[in-house]
């Protein structure tokens, strides 16, 4: 296996192609993410979200999660280009997606019409918003935007949610990682400039702590490097519920 996969470009295309209509920036984002961010690919290369799925993405964005899982129909191009050596691909798949910001909401809604009922979603904040059943939850560098004690309560309503055996797929930064942790803060308080939303504090944690955390809430931990190939401090953390 790679140590840095990336998405087949029948994939990329296919999954980026319905926000061409919304325009340049809509697209261009949707592939520098899907095709830059090792996260997506590792998820599909290691089977971590299984064929027919519910899976809720937490901090959806503009629905990169729906619409890369929406491209795999059991007969797209992009599954027929599938990489010897990954897991099957999660045909199938239903996506409930949760975001706060209206304009990522409206983009997701208009990009994926064409996916009907496997593809929902919700405009939100993931502290307040009702959590539906799911045999997969996604949360990728979310977490740290809300308190430690919001952080607690939403993995405590991740875990309500999961179907027995289901599987949480959290991302996030390791606080003890030195200068690459200080690099993914510094990326992250641009972006959130860029985006009109000023300075903002973030609550962060030490990978022993989130580790720490979701046993303490009955949760099996495994624990993946999902930095390959850029400056940061992201570790993939596959929670399941025992």
């Amino acid at each position: 296996m790679s140590r840095t996969p990336r998405l087949p470009s029948a994939l990329l295309e296919q999954a980026t192609a319905p926000y061409r209509p919304l325009g340049s920036f809509a697209w261009r984002f949707a592939r520098g993410k899907l095709g830059g961010d090792p996260a997506f690919a590792n998820l599909l290369q290691r089977g971590l979200i299984p064929p027919h799925a519910r899976v809720l993405d937490i901090g959806c964005g503009q629905g990169l999660m729906a619409a890369l899982l929406g491209s795999l129909s059991g007969a797209s191009p992009a599954e027929r280009a599938w990489p010897a050596g990954w897991a099957p691909p999660p045909a199938g798949a239903q996506v409930h997606g949760i975001e706060l910001m209206p304009r990522d909401v409206e983009r997701a809604r208009q990009a994926l019409a064409h996916l009907g009922n496997r593809a929902r979603f919700t405009l939100g904040n993931m502290c307040t918003t009702e959590f539906t059943p799911a045999d997969a939850v996604v949360i990728l560098d979310v977490l740290h935007y809300v308190d430690y004690a919001a952080q607690d309560d939403v993995l405590r309503r991740v875990k309500a949610a999961l179907a027995p055996g289901g599987v949480l797929l959290l991302r996030v930064g390791d606080a003890a990682a030195g200068l690459p942790f200080k690099i993914s803060n510094w990326v992250d308080a641009m972006v959130l400039l860029a985006r009109g939303h000023g300075i903002a504090r973030l609550y962060c944690r030490p990978l022993a702590e989130w580790q720490a955390q979701l046993q303490a809430l009955g949760f099996a931990v495994e624990t993946l490097p999902m930095h390959a190939g850029t400056p940061f401090a992201n570790i993939l953390l596959v929670a399941r519920r025992t």
